[in-house]
């Protein structure tokens, strides 16, 4: 068993159980390939701020994985829709920083 790896497997009773390996390069799906990610800010009514990613060209479920992580590392709530994700709040540079760490180019664009 490889113990570098998280399994919700805690313990079997069964002598021949075994962790399947096959979906161990899944979790970063979300590549930089031919992508022009921008980070936008946009402005709402009632004082509102959004902080808009645009410029994915990959699956919608893998939109919807990172639009989790980032909600969730910002502590804030927001949406995926349209190839977007929108974040509740002012969080650009944040948001910057966990892209290039995840190895994703990303700009900040707009006002």
């Amino acid at each position: 068993m490889n113990q570098t790896r998280k399994s919700n497997i805690v313990y079997s009773t069964d002598p021949n159980f075994e962790i399947n390996d096959n979906d161990q390069g899944e979790h970063n799906t979300v590549g930089t390939f031919k992508q022009n990610i921008r980070i936008w800010i946009e402005r709402r009514g009632g004082g509102k701020v959004l902080t808009v990613i645009k410029g994915f060209n990959r699956t919608p479920a893998d939109l919807e994985l990172l639009g989790k992580e980032l909600k969730k590392r910002c502590a804030v709530g927001g949406t995926v829709k349209n190839k977007m994700i929108q974040i509740q709040g002012d969080h650009r540079d944040k948001i910057l920083s966990i892209l290039t760490e995840k190895g994703i180019k990303a700009k900040k664009a707009g006002g």
